[in-house]
């Protein structure tokens, strides 16, 4: 009780010394993702495409094969010639139930379908539940910060059903677009397996292997990733509260771990440098942080660690850098602002009935297609009764934990952890946080009070406009 009546009486203190410079938007699901029926897709593909794609030694190639593609549910049917089919993932390509990408635009430049370049379709096949991935993006959504759309499809490849697939968005040009109406046009980099955000110097081969750009291809510049993650590592204590605010949306990211941590997303960045986007807006040059493919959560476990207790302030490897985790989490005032935040979430959306009632009824939906497919037993061997069980019942091996028991500990862990202190931002907001009308710089200053160019780089700066107001800012284009 007495937390509830603290987060109560802070939330408008939280509104007005944190939020974002530029809020993101949730698209409405279209009937791509239907949330109410499983929809059908059928994949036609040339019998010998499909088995050289399948062969041992083509499972890492991303070829795309030429295929026909056809979608069917209650409220549209559709179909599309020339799109292009092939493996996705990491590891899941060696598994026996594949994941698949559906290219719209692979042969034809520029295709869409409903507004859709491409379609990711993951056979989840570690999850007895086939919810995981899907409760995820819900709490992900819950909490307002940046979630994919998703839904639940059969896939039919050649006309054989290949099981019951979560159909999660893509993440590209499209979906900033709808993420950050007339600010989506900025460098977004996706991070490989060792993105772990340290500084490998100014060259921009170091960084291509473990941060792929995904926009503006052509340019071809990693120059605003190099000066983040320079700063991001080299930056003092004494300068890094205000400055990692100036470059980074730190509540959008504080906001995000919550819910890696309550997912007990161990394969995301914090722990495993893993499954993660950045974003540069171009609004205001800040990095925004977007988390994804977190079906390892809730239970799922490879390493021998109960995630559901583990300590909340402590959830990276202590002896590998997370610079991005670390310092943040060694700011009282973003330790005590992710605090909040927890509490929000284990007071409000993350509890037991909440989450069960979504569970429950998504099992509904999907049970059928569940259970007439068999490929999810190739793998580790899920029945149909462990699926039907997987809500309430651990499976066993590396699922150590239900998820409902995973919600029980985890939220309860959380709550005997946090102590929430009000602790004030250290770092005034900057003008254009706090004002609807436009900021128009006229002169720059330095920390030292000179003026400098405005298109000066690298280095804090105090911006002025016409009118004598200021902003503090931070260029790292």
């Amino acid at each position: 009780m007495l937390k509830s009546i603290k987060l109560i009486v802070v939330l408008l203190v939280v509104i007005f010394t944190s939020g974002s410079a530029v809020a993101q938007v949730h698209p409405a699901d279209n009937n791509a993702f239907i949330q109410n029926e499983v929809a059908s897709i059928f994949i036609e593909v040339n019998p010998a495409d499909l088995a050289l794609m399948l062969h041992p030694d083509s499972l890492e190639s991303n070829h795309e094969y030429p295929a026909k593609f056809k979608y069917v549910s209650s409220v549209l049917v559709d179909s599309m010639d020339n799109v292009g089919f092939r493996l996705r993932g990491n590891t899941s390509r060696f598994a026996a139930k594949k994941s698949f990408k559906v290219s719209m635009n692979a042969n034809v430049p520029g295709q869409k379908w409903l507004g859709l370049e491409k379609l990711n379709l993951n056979g989840e096949h570690n999850d007895p539940s086939i919810l995981r991935s899907f409760l995820s993006a819900s709490l992900l959504r819950n909490q307002n910060v940046i979630s994919l759309r998703n839904s639940y499809v059969r896939l039919y490849v050649n006309n054989e059903y290949k099981g019951l697939y979560y159909n999660a968005e893509h993440i590209d040009e499209n979906f900033l677009d709808l993420r950050f109406p007339s600010d989506d046009n900025g460098n977004l980099y996706k991070a490989n397996w060792g993105a772990d955000l340290t500084y490998l110097g100014t060259g921009q081969a170091a960084y291509v292997p473990y941060y792929e750009l995904k926009t503006n291809k052509g340019t071809n510049d990693y120059s605003g990733l190099i000066a983040f993650l320079n700063t991001l590592n080299t930056c003092s204590d004494a300068d890094f509260p205000c400055v990692i605010q100036q470059i980074l949306d730190v509540d959008l990211y504080l906001r995000t771990l919550v819910i890696e941590v309550l997912a007990g997303h161990w394969d995301g960045h914090s722990y495993n440098k893993n499954n993660f986007y950045l974003y540069q807006r171009p609004s205001d040059g800040r990095f925004v942080f977007i988390e994804y493919d977190m079906d390892n959560t809730f239970g799922i476990d490879w390493m021998g660690i109960n995630w559901a207790t583990r300590n909340i302030y402590q959830w990276s490897q202590s002896n590998q850098p997370r610079p991005l985790y670390t310092r943040l989490m060694n700011v009282p005032y973003f330790k005590d602002l992710y605090t909040y935040y927890m509490d929000q979430a284990v007071a409000t959306f993350y509890t037991t009935p909440n989450l069960n009632t979504l569970l429950t009824e998504k099992q509904t939906l999907i049970e059928t297609a569940a259970l007439e497919d068999t490929y999810k037993a190739l793998d580790y061997g899920f029945t149909d009764q462990v699926f039907l069980d997987a809500i309430t019942q651990a499976a066993g091996a590396h699922v150590t934990s239900s998820i409902y028991s995973f919600i029980v500990n985890r939220s309860a862990s959380a709550n005997n952890q946090t102590t929430y202190q009000g602790l004030q931002n250290p770092c005034p907001l900057a003008i254009d946080d706090l004002e609807p009308n436009q900021f128009i710089p006229v002169k720059a200053f330095n920390l030292m009070g000179q003026e400098v160019p405005l298109d000066t780089r690298g280095q804090l700066l105090l911006l002025q406009d016409a009118n004598g107001q200021t902003r503090t800012y931070f260029p790292i284009q």
